[in-house]
């Protein structure tokens, strides 16, 4: 079980501590106290993008959203007019996932990079309609229905993720963007893991957000494809109530509950049909896949 230890008052790091088993471990996102897990966005947009020479043939403009590694910006293409996304991450800051040729369309597309002494750009499709976190935040949460089509595509571009040997941890409502025909894609590999030499995960690190977290990386037993289908879970209900499950909670309580309980609370109001699809995307197993 999960003993939480108090971060250090001199350090300035977002990341939390606590043991399991006897072992330390790093919650590899932020923490923002009861009911406020990770929002995409806040406060005035970033209008400085830092305009890497390498980047001749794009123009940056507006910061999309910023993540644990980088800041995603919206591009325009000075030779065709094509309008993309273009993530920045410092070499310094950049994560050990490696940059694959995966193409699915409920993943965002992608296009090409570019490095230079300090940063690497990876060009990206562009998304027109943002993420279903800053969707829900604009106009309320989802009715089952709609939630049923997107939860569907999501599956789809997970299906074909997990069957190239990727388990993604880190789904949620913030990493699903959708185009201006409603079609959903899988975004931000940043924390990404590969199976090929396994089963499962064999670095088996706390990574992900904790509202979404599945019981057995809390536990430190890996990843696995199941961990990304209990995050769709997670993130159902997050679309369906307009907030992730235990938002009640602070992250490390939060974590307590989802090792200890059976399956998350159910949404208030949530149809017959959809009870059992709950109850089985939230069994704590490791063969759902």
């Amino acid at each position: 079980m999960p003993n939480p230890s108090p971060p250090s008052s001199a350090s300035s790091s977002v990341e939390r501590q606590y043991h399991v088993n006897g072992r330390a471990a790093v919650v590899a996102s932020r923490e923002r106290g009861p009911g406020t897990p990770r929002k995409e966005k806040q406060g005035p947009r970033e209008s400085s993008a830092l305009q890497d020479p390498g980047l001749k043939d794009y123009r940056l403009g507006e910061c999309l959203g910023k993540g644990a590694f980088g800041s995603v910006y919206k591009a325009f293409n000075w030779g065709t007019g094509e309008a993309v996304a273009v993530k920045q991450i410092k070499l310094a800051d950049l994560p050990k996932s490696e940059l694959r040729m995966i193409e699915h369309d409920n993943i965002v597309k992608y296009i090409g990079f570019v490095k230079s002494t300090d940063c690497l750009n990876i060009i990206l499709e562009y998304c027109e309609n943002g993420s279903l976190h800053s969707i829900c935040k604009s106009y309320g949460k989802f009715p089952e229905n709609l939630v049923g089509v997107y939860t569907t595509q999501v599956l789809q571009g997970l299906q074909y993720l997990h069957d190239q040997g990727v388990i993604h941890r880190d789904i949620k409502g913030a990493n699903i963007l959708t185009t201006k025909d409603g079609k959903v894609k899988l975004a931000d590999f940043g924390v990404s893991t590969s199976t090929l030499a396994g089963g499962q995960d064999k670095e088996a690190q706390v990574v992900g957000t904790p509202y979404w977290m599945a019981p057995e990386i809390i536990q430190l037993s890996g990843a696995s494809p199941a961990s990304d289908i209990w995050s769709v879970g997670c993130t159902v209900i997050e679309l369906l109530q307009g907030k992730p499950p235990y938002h009640n909670l602070a992250a490390m309580p939060a974590l307590f509950a989802i090792v200890n309980d059976d399956h998350p609370p159910l949404p208030e109001g949530i149809s017959p049909v959809g009870t059992p699809f709950f109850i089985h995307q939230e069994e704590k197993m490791t063969n759902v896949l």
